[in-house]
């Protein structure tokens, strides 16, 4: 129900969300874009998850193996369920000037704004910490709030693409850590860590 308000509430703050960013552009956005993009892609999520999930092996630590082993399930399943929906709703990007905003099925890049795909991927990769290690994943999230904002500031998106693909990723992480974690209590899940003495 939370995230329905959230999605409708952006939905209607989009005008006032792209007024702001045009009025903010810089004069090396190009650059800035291309730099922001690859840091934030799905590549970088996976590597990361990846080296991550390979040291918590080599360590021994089979509970956070398999929580990276979620975190980079969880990234790839939002990143998979974005793109048909950016296929077929066909929402032209902030950056491209044409008369009708939704074109229907477009394979063009122009033309797959919604959802974001870099934050749906983000919000699914780091939402599993919110799952199994809240207060970490608290701290974590931000990074997927980051990319979401710099995905409004350089245009690619509107802030109701930003906040679906959050809102996916969150919905993907969900079903990954029910499957994953099953086994184990929800307030087990949801204690922080034991501080050691």
């Amino acid at each position: 129900m939370i995230g329905l308000l959230l999605a409708v509430a952006s939905f209607r703050l989009d005008g006032t969300v792209h007024r702001w960013q045009q009025r903010h552009r810089w004069k090396n956005i190009q650059l800035l874009s291309r730099n922001v993009t690859r840091g934030t892609d799905w590549p970088a999520h996976m590597v990361l998850g990846g080296a991550m999930l390979g040291l918590a092996w080599w360590r021994g630590q089979r509970k956070w193996t398999r929580i990276f082993a979620a975190m980079l399930l969880a990234g790839a399943l939002a990143g998979v369920a974005a793109y048909p929906l950016k296929f077929t709703t066909g929402r032209v990007r902030p950056s491209v000037h044409v008369e009708k905003g939704w074109r229907g099925p477009e394979r063009h890049q122009n033309y797959q704004a919604f959802p974001s795909g870099h934050t749906a991927v983000s919000a699914g990769f780091f939402a599993v910490l919110l799952f199994v290690r809240w207060r970490l994943g608290l701290f974590c999230f931000f990074f997927p709030l980051f990319v979401g904002f710099t995905r409004i500031f350089l245009g690619a998106h509107y802030l109701s693409d930003v906040v679906c693909g959050i809102l996916l990723g969150i919905l993907a992480a969900a079903i990954v850590t029910t499957l994953m974690f099953r086994r184990e209590e929800p307030s087990a899940l949801l204690k922080p860590e034991p501080v050691a003495k």
